[in-house]
Parts: structure tokens; sequence; C-alpha cells
């Protein structure tokens, strides 16, 4: 199944919990937190129309590496695979 998200929404893989440490150390499942707030982009809407009716393209593209905003995805699972659809202005940073 294809997603194709509206406006300036956008569509993201959350990244997994590093079960290793840089330096070697193996996280126990009992000791995880929760999943970072990072992740790459996966789909993006065509943009934002504003009030003179311009579409206002994303600056975000497919491919990007994400910072985002705690409490503002909303998470949803396709085919087994779990996702997260948020706005643009949801996202805090792109990674380089």
């Amino acid at each position: 199944m294809k997603l194709k998200p509206l406006h300036d929404n956008i569509i993201v893989k959350q990244f997994e919990e590093e079960k290793v440490t840089k330096s070697g150390i193996i996280i126990p499942d009992t000791s995880k937190g929760e999943k970072p707030q990072q992740g790459e982009i996966i789909a993006v809407g065509k943009g934002r129309v504003n009030e003179k009716g311009e579409l206002k393209p994303l600056e975000v593209k497919v491919g990007d590496k994400i910072l985002f905003s705690k409490y503002s995805p909303t998470e949803i699972k396709i085919d087994s695979e779990e996702y997260l659809v948020m706005r643009e202005s949801d996202v805090l940073a792109v990674i380089e």
C-alpha cells in the first residue's frame, strides 16, 4: 500500500533505538527508554496554500533525516510497518 500525504503533511519512518552504544555496550531490552525523536522522511505532500492562494512547497524532501517534536506525530501501522504522520511545522531540524 502506498501513502500520499496531503497538503503540508509528511510521513516518517522512525529510527529504532540503538541496542549497542558507540563504545560497544549492549543495552538490554528491560532498560530501553522511549524511541528517539528522529526518523527518515518517506513521503511528503505538495505543500501549503497561503492566503493568496499560492502553493508554498515544503522545505523538507523524501530521504531527509529529521528531528521532530515529541507529542505531535500521529502513529499509524500499515502492512505491519509503523509510520508517523506529522506536519512540516513539527520538524525541528534536518540532520546533515
